[in-house]
């Protein structure tokens, strides 16, 4: 089935001033962009039944879809980004269209569809892409009940309407003269969209609550959630008079974001951004003269949910850590990974969404937005010839890109990304000095949600941070060695397996000290001058001993098990190398079960999870410690949700054996729990590890799925 792809916008001879727009909302040279929203609308009448619809779609830069007044999509599908693409001068080259399948609509019975479309001009987050001009398409092939098909798609026919109250983000006025129907036109299709390899979000309206506001007064009230979701607001007025509402957006008791409504008449607000919200702080104030009313909503957004498997323990407290991590995962999970659904980062922040895909192997299981996210990153790799913001996060990819192919066995996930991990290696080998180590990065970012010293371990300076990105390397080309061989390019697997080799005996020459038996975080030598800048510090003299560079030597298995061992017993009973936040905490414990220690400090290392879930069991806390004394922390940030993966991971004790998890091995330990019920999700069906203490556990699995039981 050929797409048909013929995007529509509003009429440039009535609204010459909202046709183009920024490319991202960094973008300020672009002096004709102006925030707008559009609705376009079709109806179609058939005289027989209709039975499906297979619909695609998509729009710039934001728009919400409907059909027989059901809410189908939000969209687009975007190719998610580098924080390099938001100050960029130009459009990123790749955009994605949805496809669905409609298979029941209240209206189908007597042949109706009426499709909705609210599309939003200009990039107003972060992860917000523009091809620079506003538009819309939508294609439905039409099959009907006596298996007749015809296909509609937005043409000149679509009515379009310029929606007036949106002024800008999160600001809406109807007092403003509506904007007139007219006839939609056809733009020249400057997206030609790739189909995007996954489906919409679910999307669910909750009703937060209604305000009744008398008429000269002022009403405040907080209505609250049971949990933080993320998603989009929705407001209802009934006003005969001037009526101002602000609601902000609160997961606990911070501002939040927040969205600010005029209302001089009846209206219906659909909001045009996403929140994360545990709850709604709104004033009202009426100045008319009869009683107004306002009725509040909350559409809660994210990837599908097909299974939820859980992990169950006996002790109560774990068990609500792992329940409030993967809500959090949950709504994270949009079209691309979120750090945070407050945050909105872009798809360049691989260090969380590594974190968030192996959680959910214990949770979801559906790795295809993952899958994605790789192969979206190639491209970015491609597109910035193996350049990305956060340089450790471009090597974390690579572990990505090999335990994602370990989880799916979707060997073509490797050849789709083996140029942009040529790129990307390539690269690292230009930042090499003379003494064999990284010495030229562009930066050495990201380390750690720390500030030790008032030195911000986000972007530090060499001495804070290039043991890990020699480490990190190091991991990658590890990784890398293994990636070619089962390309079968075995001169690339040996060209990198020198290298690492190389790397290796450079970095125990420069950056380990034998005498105390660590890692140092790195070297004290100054920085090249051109190298300084916003995200480069110069160096400082101190010589600092940290956690982070020993367990990322842990972690990478830098020397062998028996090495590894003693030099984790140390990180773990040293407390003057400092601490870690959750986010790191998920390369410590990872490094404990590498180095055979899990039995001995995986429930320790939990403990830290517990106070913060006390505090707030409606979302995940983004740190242990704040880095600064009035920083804020978010409640809806994955990447501190590794006991979702790291505990039932060492409760099985699973290696994965064969790819796709047709064959793993597990060695169960309760860990000193007195019970755990653990549940693997695969690609053939669930794995069941049940332990109780003193009994052998049981061990339940699909049979195409070969367990090996030490």
């Amino acid at each position: 089935m050929r797409p048909v792809e013929k995007w529509i916008w509003l009429p440039e001879t009535e609204y010459p001033d909202i046709q183009a727009t920024r490319y991202s909302w960094m973008d300020t040279e672009r002096p004709e962009h102006r925030f707008a929203v559009a609705a376009f609308s079709r109806e179609y009448r058939f005289d027989k039944e209709i039975r499906q619809g297979h619909l695609r779609f998509s729009g710039d830069t934001a728009f919400a879809l409907f059909c027989n007044g059901d809410h189908l999509a939000n969209g687009p599908v975007l190719p998610g980004g580098d924080f390099l693409d938001i100050y960029a001068k130009e459009a990123l080259p790749q955009h994605y269209a949805t496809e669905m399948v409609l298979d029941a609509s209240s209206g189908f019975r007597e042949g109706k569809l009426d499709f909705y479309a609210q599309v939003r001009l200009s990039p107003s987050r972060c992860f917000d892409f523009s091809r620079g001009h506003g538009g819309f398409f939508l294609t439905a092939h039409i099959r009907f009940a006596d298996g007749t098909k015809t296909v509609v798609y937005t043409d000149g026919t679509w009515q379009a309407k310029h929606l007036t109250g949106y002024l800008q983000n999160g600001r809406f006025d109807n007092s403003l003269p509506e904007g007139k129907t007219v006839a939609a036109v056809p733009v020249k299709n400057i997206w030609n969209c790739q189909t995007a390899p996954i489906p919409p979000c679910t999307l669910t309206s909750m009703e937060a609550g209604e305000l009744v506001i008398p008429a000269g007064q002022k009403v405040e009230k907080f209505l609250s959630f049971d949990m933080v979701y993320a998603g989009y607001l929705t407001a209802k007025a009934k006003t005969s008079g001037r009526l101002e509402v602000t609601v902000h957006c609160r997961e606990l008791d911070e501002n939040g974001s927040t969205e600010r409504y005029t209302f001089v008449r009846d209206a219906d607000v659909l909001g045009q951004e996403m929140h994360s919200a545990g709850g709604l702080w709104v004033e009202a104030e009426n100045f008319g003269d009869r009683d107004a009313v306002v009725s509040l909503g909350f559409i809660t957004s994210h990837f599908p949910v097909d299974v939820c498997a859980r992990t169950l323990a006996s002790d109560a407290e774990l068990n609500r850590v792992l329940d409030t991590c993967v809500h959090t995962l949950k709504y994270c999970r949009q079209p691309i990974h979120l750090d945070s659904p407050r945050h909105c980062e872009l798809l360049a922040c691989t260090g969380d969404y590594y974190i968030e895909t192996l959680m959910t192997a214990f949770s979801f299981g559906d790795m295809r937005l993952a899958a994605f996210d790789v192969r979206r990153t190639a491209e970015l790799l491609r597109y910035r010839d193996g350049r990305m913001f956060h340089t450790t996060y471009s090597l974390i990819w690579v572990q990505m890109l090999m335990d994602v192919y370990r989880l799916t066995g979707e060997k073509e996930l490797l050849s789709d990304c083996e140029d942009g991990l040529t790129l990307l290696l390539d690269r690292f080998h230009t930042y090499l000095g003379d003494n064999g180590i990284i010495e030229n990065p562009p930066d050495y970012m990201f380390i750690d949600w720390l500030v030790p010293d008032g030195i911000n371990m986000h972007h530090p300076p060499k001495a804070l941070g290039q043991t890990c990105m020699n480490l990190y390397y190091y991991g990658a080309l590890k990784t890398a060695v293994k990636i070619y061989e089962l390309l079968g390019e075995q001169a690339m697997a040996k060209q990198y397996e020198t290298r690492m080799t190389a790397l290796h005996t450079a970095i125990l020459e420069n950056l380990y000290d034998a005498d105390r038996g660590l890692f140092f975080e790195g070297l004290n030598t100054p920085t090249r001058e051109d190298l300084i800048g916003e995200w480069m510090p110069q160096n400082v003299e101190k010589r600092y001993y940290r956690k982070h560079a020993n367990i990322l030597a842990a972690y990478f298995g830098f020397f062998d098990k028996a090495q590894c061992a003693p030099l984790m017993e140390r990180v773990m009973e040293d407390d003057s190398l400092g601490v870690v936040q959750p986010y790191f905490a998920h390369f410590l414990l990872e490094a404990i079960y590498r180095s055979g220690l899990r039995e001995k400090y995986t429930l320790q290392i939990l403990e830290l999870w517990k106070e913060p879930v006390r505090e707030c069991s409606k979302g995940l806390a983004e740190g242990f410690y704040k880095p600064e004394p009035n920083y804020s922390f978010d409640h809806s940030h994955a990447w501190g949700g590794t006991p979702l993966y790291s505990l039932p991971k060492a409760l099985m004790g699973l290696e994965i054996t064969k790819p796709g998890m047709r064959e793993i091995r597990l060695s169960p330990s309760l860990l000193g729990l007195g019970y755990a019920r653990v549940t693997l999700v695969t690609p053939f069906g669930h794995v069941v590890c049940e332990m109780k203490e003193n009994q052998a556990p049981v061990i339940t699995h699909p049979e195409e799925v070969t367990v090996l039981v030490d």
